[in-house]
């Protein structure tokens, strides 16, 4: 219970404020209290003083869901616009925690490998963007038993154990051809067959087709228990919505701090001009105001593919530990919120983290559009199923 003394002489405004401090440091607390249970987690501290960006609504909610390999919450974020509620979340990267926690107002459960699945609670669809692992197979086919030591065989003993109504997996494009198509075969194998479900065909879906202005393929899972009865999906289609840059360009004037170099700047056109000349594409690349970015990854590329010209600079002096001047042609990274705009994050959406990390962040994340678009279609299937 929350006892709050000596405030007598605060007004009434003051009073709330001090009660709702305490009303969330108990919730804090009660939270990490709770989480032990499972796994160690992380002591971030809540932010006090502001309300959540994306806490869950107080409203009854239409379904609920699970956010496995969470990251910062992309998948989360667009369940919840469809009226999800989240019921338990993982994900083993600190830094991504802070931002989770700082913007959802919970720590997400670490290791998943660590995690008993019989402890997860119950729920109504299983989001998942696991990582992309071989499986070592030779010739057997064990089915379930073959993708054990990977992180999908984790996910798959949770669709066991809990038998949601649905689950939405994601995951790069190259899973397709992954170790020769073997890797996408069983995984779709151990989902149809041994987890009994319905899963149609995966499709590649592009997030420039869903209203962001980033060329980022991705491959969608989708399934369904068999004894909803549901025999057939269709994957969204692409919206009649133009998008370029221009459109979630930085308003203001951009930090020094992302202007590159003059060394840096001609140690690209270098390195470029060694590759075209062994007619290779790589390289650095500009995007123009009326053009599209290029997936943004993790890594230097991600941003070195992804420089944009913008001539607003007005002070040159250099502000970070990199020798030499900025350079003159009014070159510079994108910004990690623009970065942010790219996979479709809102604007209350809180970098709290430092650079690296939010490049990092976001570069690993999801396309909120593209997941939305999709996931509307699945709801839809579990809200109007007669059983």
């Amino acid at each position: 219970m929350v006892v709050l003394t000596n405030i007598t002489n605060l007004n009434n405004g003051t009073t709330l404020l001090v009660a709702q401090i305490f009303l969330r440091m108990e919730k804090y607390n009660l939270q990490n209290l709770e989480q032990k249970n499972i796994v160690s987690e992380p002591s971030f501290m809540p932010d006090l003083f502001f309300e959540l960006p994306f806490s869950t609504s107080s409203k009854k909610a239409e379904f609920t869901f699970i956010d496995l390999f969470a990251g910062i919450g992309g998948f989360r974020i667009a369940m919840q616009n469809l009226g999800g509620k989240c019921v338990f979340t993982s994900e083993i990267d600190t830094y991504a925690q802070k931002t989770y926690q700082t913007n959802f107002g919970e720590i997400p459960h670490g290791d998943i490998t660590k995690i008993d699945e019989k402890t997860i609670p119950n729920h109504d669809v299983l989001c998942a963007g696991f990582p992309c692992q071989a499986f070592s197979v030779a010739g057997r086919k064990g089915g379930f038993n073959d993708t054990r030591g990977t992180l999908f065989f984790d996910v798959a003993k949770i669709i066991k154990e809990k038998q949601p109504k649905a689950f939405f997996l994601e995951n790069v494009k190259g899973l397709k051809g992954h170790d020769k198509g073997k890797t996408l075969s069983i995984i779709l194998s151990v989902l149809r067959d041994d987890l009994n479900y319905y899963v149609p065909n995966p499709e590649i879906l592009n997030a420039k087709n869903f209203g962001v202005p980033q060329n980022r393929e991705r491959i969608f899972i989708v399934g369904f228990r068999k004894d909803l009865g549901v025999k057939e999906f269709e994957y969204p289609k692409p919206l009649d919505k133009k998008v370029f840059f221009e459109d979630i360009r930085e308003k203001n004037i951009v930090e020094t701090k992302y202007y590159l170099s003059k060394v840096y700047l001609e140690t690209l056109k270098r390195h470029r001009a060694r590759h075209e000349n062994k007619g290779n594409g790589f390289g650095y690349e500009i995007i123009p105001n009326n053009g599209i970015a290029n997936a943004i990854v993790v890594g230097g590329m991600g941003k070195e593919r992804n420089l944009v010209y913008d001539d607003r600079i007005i002070d040159f002096t250099p502000t970070t530990k990199i020798k030499g001047e900025v350079n003159r042609e009014y070159i510079r990274k994108m910004t990690p919120r623009e970065w942010a705009r790219l996979q479709g994050f809102p604007e209350e959406f809180k970098i709290c983290v430092a650079d690296v990390h939010a490049y990092k962040q976001f570069g690993n994340s999801v396309a909120i559009p593209a997941i939305q678009a999709t996931a509307e279609q699945l709801i839809h299937k579990i809200l109007t199923i007669k059983k």
